[in-house]
């Protein structure tokens, strides 16, 4: 079952269950892939990497509008804004701890033969397209850069 149509059941759920704040974080995901399908360049369906793309930049968007909104004084739309990333997050696969994210970044610099910090950028490719959705990019990009020091 594709995300869209995970999405459009849930919609469905959300709609008998009359939750407003469900749905309105459903309907901003269903609306973010009726955009990236007819995005120029497109073929239509998303693949499942494009779709976790998606997910994990609708996810970002919200933590960054809390973080604006709580530091604006507006706790209101910050605690609307986290509950639409708690049913966002739903989608997403289960965060990994720093350990594991230590332990698959020291593999995958060993497979790619990096030898330091000039190789940051190969290898910060590899991991982020590895790690899509399973790590935020920029504790990705910081235990890297500590690891190929």
């Amino acid at each position: 079952m594709t995300l869209k149509e995970t999405i459009n059941a849930d919609i469905l759920i959300a709609m008998k269950a009359k939750d407003q704040i469900g749905l309105r974080a459903l309907r901003a995901i269903k609306s973010a892939i009726l955009l990236a399908e007819t995005a120029e360049g497109n073929t239509g369906e998303l693949n499942p990497e494009q779709e976790m793309k998606l997910l994990v930049k609708q996810a970002k968007q919200r933590k960054d509008s809390i973080e604006q909104f709580s530091s604006n004084g507006r706790s209101d739309l910050a605690q609307s804004e986290a509950e639409e990333l708690e049913v966002i997050e739903k989608y997403l696969p289960k965060a990994m701890s720093e350990e594991e994210l230590t332990s698959t970044l020291k593999e995958l610099i060993l497979n790619s033969g990096a030898n330091g910090p000039s190789d940051f950028g190969k290898v910060m490719g590899i991991a982020s397209k590895a790690l899509a959705g399973k790590a935020d990019g920029k504790v990705i990009s910081q235990l890297l850069k500590a690891l190929l020091e």
